[in-house]
């Protein structure tokens, strides 16, 4: 009788190895350059009913990603929601604080199921036409497909965007699915309290850097915050 081999690596799923391949070619995608001189980043938001005052507190913070972009050379944010059951709308790119506020302040919440992964897909379109430097989605709910939205995270890590997931609240099911996508895609997944607008405020600052600076500038933020450095440990 053979002896068994205590050393030899237990066998592998080829769910597991599929999935291995996948990161394996995300990996190898370069990352965000800054051409142009301005970095470009999608800021996502959950408009349904139960994120009225979330929604205002974005509104209000929103400009701390041009400041700090800003001295990167300068940032464009596409803002893009849904709410209700099949509204998903995404605004032009604008340059400044004053442009996004003027769009949100436009936008009422409204009833509905999430619609995460349309926001993927639009993301991963967008950055086929034009390099995009990072998504950030805030979100409190996932009510769709895990395999689907899993999916769209492959395709928008094929075309170099890395997703930050930032989730309002403790929902154990838009936990786990934010910090795949985020894994998927080489981001960084955060959660925060509804009360801790500091929190959020950095978050979004950090992000804006790396969408703007690349990782150099993140690392550099990373110096001075703490939520830089815990978006940072998580990247690939």
């Amino acid at each position: 009788m053979a002896q068994n081999d205590k050393s030899a690596p237990a066998p592998r799923s080829s769910g597991d190895a599929a999935v291995e391949a996948f990161l394996e070619a995300a990996r190898k995608v370069p990352a965000p350059r800054q051409e142009s001189g301005r970095g470009r980043l999608i800021f996502a938001l959950d408009a349904t009913m139960s994120r009225g005052p979330m929604w205002d507190l974005a509104q209000s913070l929103q400009a701390e990603m041009f400041r700090v972009a800003a001295e990167l050379g300068g940032l464009d944010v596409q803002l893009v929601y849904y709410r209700g059951h099949n509204e998903c709308r995404a605004s032009a790119f604008v340059s400044g604080g004053q442009g996004l506020a003027a769009l949100m302040s436009k936008i009422d919440v409204r009833g509905g199921v999430t619609q995460i992964v349309k926001v993927l897909r639009h993301s991963t379109g967008e950055a086929r036409r034009a390099r995009v430097g990072a998504l950030v989605f805030v979100g409190d709910a996932f009510e769709e497909n895990p395999d689907t939205a899993l999916a769209a995270a492959g395709e928008l890590a094929l075309v170099g965007v890395k997703a930050f997931m930032f989730q309002e609240g403790d929902d154990a099911t838009a936990g786990r699915v934010f910090r795949e996508i985020a894994r998927l895609t080489g981001g960084a997944y955060s959660a925060f309290d509804s009360g801790a607008a500091s929190r959020l405020e950095a978050l979004l600052r950090a992000a804006a850097a790396y969408a703007a600076g690349g990782r150099l500038a993140l690392e550099q933020q990373a110096e001075r915050s703490e939520a830089a450095r815990l978006l940072l440990r998580q990247m690939r």
